[in-house]
């Protein structure tokens, strides 16, 4: 277990950061910070390898301003340097896996066979299932890339907000995501906070106690 007392930079860092209720729109985040957040998606993990999503990175004003209400208003929408948009596959099909066949073949230089026999088995699970069903299973691994997002923010400290309170629709139709086969799933302003106006800014974090929340098998 680890010592209470010690800590690391990457869990100062995690301690620094939170839910961004309020960004100061003036300061803008450098680009290189924005391409290690980027890069940090990209290597995600993700279920076979799929990346069954794309990420939206939105800094044009007049859209975001679209986007504000049916994001319930939210000021982090416009108010954060840039919104990053987590969209999903909305199904799994022979060409998306294909893709990552030939991908994989290409970049390990395998065989083509040799890396289709475990997709062509994905396919045989993937394919007859219900459209909502994938979409769920991709959206899942959006989440995952959510995750390692915030931290490589916190680790960059940037600040950045993970937001579901919004309508997907709207924003798809928003985006024009329908016509790429995606859909929105989650939200990431990211931006640094303002000095004031931020309730949660300064606030103690709060979470469950390890006892409560980690469970060991022994």
């Amino acid at each position: 277990m680890l010592d209470q007392a010690k800590t690391s930079p990457l869990l100062d860092k995690l301690q620094w950061r939170y839910a961004t209720k309020k960004y100061d729109a003036a300061k803008v985040v450098a680009e290189e910070k924005i391409e290690a957040i980027l890069e940090a998606i990209r290597l995600a993990p993700t279920s076979s390898g799929l990346q069954p999503f794309q990420v939206l990175v939105v800094t044009n004003k007049e859209i975001r301003a679209k986007i504000q209400p049916v994001a319930f208003g939210q000021a982090q929408v416009v108010d954060a340097s840039h919104l990053l948009v987590f969209a999903a596959w909305d199904n799994y099909t022979d060409a998306r896996i294909d893709a990552v066949v030939d991908r994989t073949a290409s970049e390990r230089g395998a065989p083509r066979e040799a890396v289709a026999e475990y997709y062509d088995m994905l396919k045989g699970m993937y394919l007859p299932r219900e459209a909502e069903v994938n979409h769920q299973h991709a959206a899942r691994q959006a989440y995952i890339a959510l995750g390692v997002a915030l931290t490589a923010a916190a680790f960059e400290e940037v600040d950045a907000t993970p937001m579901e309170g919004f309508d997907p629709a709207a924003v798809d139709e928003i985006l024009g995501l329908k016509a790429h086969g995606l859909r929105s799933v989650v939200l990431m302003p990211v931006g640094y906070r303002a000095s004031e106006g931020d309730w949660l800014n300064g606030l103690k974090k709060v979470r469950k106690a390890r006892e409560d929340l980690i469970v060991e098998v022994k």
